[in-house]
């Protein structure tokens, strides 16, 4: 099995306090990328943790993220560590790192790197978007690019695992639309992934951070290039995962959707369970001009 807590790859593939008021609210009527790129620089704040069990042992994870968005720019750093049992789980560091554009309604990806601790590969991957072609340097390199790999085009409609997991948050809703937007379209440097969601209906979720109503996504997986005959076989819709998928995002009163809560089976372990424990947005200070 892939060893990696199941939904933490979403990531490679998520204020605190958060009211029910405050979530169920109409949505801002200007798009928050709209009110980035008028001049209101924002930051988000968002941490979520996982719990599992193996026996009567507890696996947990955690995966931190801090995004800023400036009128034309954006950043996001995030650091996922997981901590389990040899054999199962193995003890999972990675730091990732997306910049790009700020568009209208959606993030433009530039640059990511991802730089992963597990004790064995401890691989590097630095991405770079050109005008016709996704630039990537694997250390150590890839064994392959998959069969077949993801062509130029597929790469450039795609976005890294942090831009399109963040981002997505960020994508404008139509009033009678799909509140789970999508598809998500994800390239790690290696494997390109769709993800697209079904909405489930309204219910009520409660976290750390988050308390109220969020739509229930039920997510599937398309495994579009970039993966060995055995893993499109494989019968895990994404690392680790070998059962459904959901995902219940919130709506926030700024606009976006959050997700707050994640939910897979595996075989190995049984469920796995990521829910948002900080979760806020603030302005970005501005630099003193003191000294």
């Amino acid at each position: 099995m892939k060893k990696m807590i199941a939904a933490t790859s979403l990531v490679a593939l998520a204020t605190a306090g958060l009211s029910s008021a405050q979530s169920t609210s109409a949505a801002a009527t200007v798009s928050p990328l709209g009110e980035v790129r008028s001049g209101e620089p924002m930051r988000l704040v968002y941490e979520v943790k996982a719990t599992a069990w193996a026996l009567f042992i507890p696996i947990t994870g955690r995966a931190n993220f801090r995004m800023d968005l400036q009128p034309d720019t954006y950043s996001i750093n995030g650091v996922v560590k997981t901590t389990g049992l040899a054999d199962i789980l193995v003890n999972y560091d990675m730091r990732l790192a997306a910049s790009g554009y700020v568009r209208d309604d959606h993030l433009e990806p530039y640059a990511y790197v991802s730089q992963n601790r597990d004790g064995k590969k401890n691989r590097r991957v630095e991405m770079t978007y050109g005008a016709s072609d996704v630039a990537m340097t694997a250390t150590p390199a890839f064994g392959n690019l998959g069969e077949p790999p993801a062509t130029p085009a597929q790469k450039l409609e795609a976005a890294d695992p942090l831009t399109a997991f963040l981002g997505h948050a960020f994508t404008p809703r139509p009033a009678d639309g799909n509140p789970c937007g999508g598809p998500m379209k994800i390239f790690d440097g290696r494997q390109l992934t769709h993800l697209t969601f079904d909405n489930a209906g309204l219910k009520q979720v409660k976290t750390d951070a988050y308390r109220g109503e969020a739509y229930e996504c039920h997510v599937s997986m398309d495994k579009i290039a970039g993966y060995d005959a055995d893993e499109i076989n494989a019968k895990e819709t994404l690392t680790g995962i070998e059962g459904p998928l959901r995902m219940w995002m919130a709506p926030m009163d700024n606009g976006t959707y959050m997700p707050v809560k994640i939910q897979a089976d595996t075989d190995a372990i049984g469920s796995v369970t990521l829910q948002v424990s900080k979760l806020r947005y603030e302005p970005i200070p501005e630099p003193s001009n003191e000294g």
